[in-house]
């Protein structure tokens, strides 16, 4: 008799980040402060997008997109991470880990394909300004925008498709806080390295694809910023440009780490930290990079102060 695809495995432990009660109760503080800063800093971006007329520009229709995005991400990973620190129950049942599994992997691949996408934003607005609003016309971001989500949603529903035809059968307790499919993958009981490559090939695919675009468009970006003879144009273009390369850099030095790696190289407690990075810290850091030194985003707080104040 062959073996049968029968998945035993109805609830997945995890383990989270510590044993200890007083640093469960300290990372339970800090990431809930985390939390609502992310999502505090992440709403007012979006409100000031939608409600001033002067941010009605590709490039803050994607910022707009990449801080709902953020919202999303910390929003399925964030909360059932506080709820196992507080009560020290990392229980949860292997369709909720699917589900998360899924949403994760949709969020990042969308954030990746829309990194690249707004890397050939900045390229078209410096190198083609006088074409810039018929290239990038709102049907175009739109079309821009839809097909980043609906890249992410394939990827992830491709990966999650190959690792539910594992059969689980135990043991159902994983080393980190989250569900994440590399990770959930090593409790299949039988061989999983067909599927570790399929999961490794896509991320693969994804990841390096959209970084070869960011790449290119910031090459090209710097060749025609070297041509500029203003120094006020070589200021503005450079300065359109920094908040989006550092964004980038933080988020695919982790990304690259933690899934463009072979499925051989593990470490126990090497993801959670790369983990923690990248779902905590990174979208806390992702608003305040682009409004610290934004003018724009300046003038639309001040222009909504304003007219609280009045009222």
């Amino acid at each position: 008799m062959g073996k049968e695809n029968i998945t035993s495995v109805t609830e997945i432990v995890l383990i989270g980040l510590t044993n200890h009660r007083k640093t469960q109760i300290l990372l339970f503080v800090i990431i809930l402060i985390i939390y609502s800063l992310t999502l505090m800093g992440n709403l007012v971006i979006i409100s000031l997008v939608w409600t001033d007329l002067r941010l009605h520009t590709p490039m803050y229709f994607f910022l707009a997109n990449l801080s709902c995005l953020e919202i999303c991400h910390i929003t399925c990973t964030l909360p059932p991470m506080l709820a196992n620190l507080m009560t020290q129950n990392g229980t949860i049942s292997f369709t909720c880990c699917v589900i998360q599994m899924h949403a994760i992997g949709c969020l990042g691949g969308t954030e990746c394909i829309l990194l690249g996408v707004m890397a050939y934003d900045r390229y078209l607005a410096i190198s083609h300004p006088l074409l810039y609003t018929i290239l990038m016309g709102r049907w175009r971001q739109v079309q821009l925008a839809s097909a980043s989500w609906a890249g992410g949603i394939i990827v992830s529903t491709t990966n999650i498709i190959c690792g539910l035809r594992l059969p689980y059968c135990g043991p159902n307790r994983i080393n980190h806080f989250i569900c994440e499919l590399p990770i959930v993958l090593k409790l299949a009981c039988t061989d999983i390295h067909s599927t570790e490559m399929i999961v490794f090939g896509t991320s693969a695919v994804v990841i390096l694809t959209s970084l070869a675009v960011i790449l290119a468009s910031y090459g090209l970006i710097l060749f025609s910023v070297l041509k500029m003879h203003s120094t006020t144009g070589l200021h503005k273009a450079l300065s359109t440009c920094v908040s989006h390369l550092a964004v980038v850099t933080l988020f695919y030095s982790t990304i690259i780490a933690a899934y463009v790696k072979p499925p051989s190289v593990t470490d126990p407690d090497s993801d959670k930290k790369l983990a923690v990075f990248y779902i905590v810290v990174t979208p806390l850091l992702n608003p305040i990079i682009y409004t610290l030194r934004n003018k724009d985003i300046h003038a639309a707080a001040a222009k909504v102060l304003r007219r609280r104040g009045l009222e």
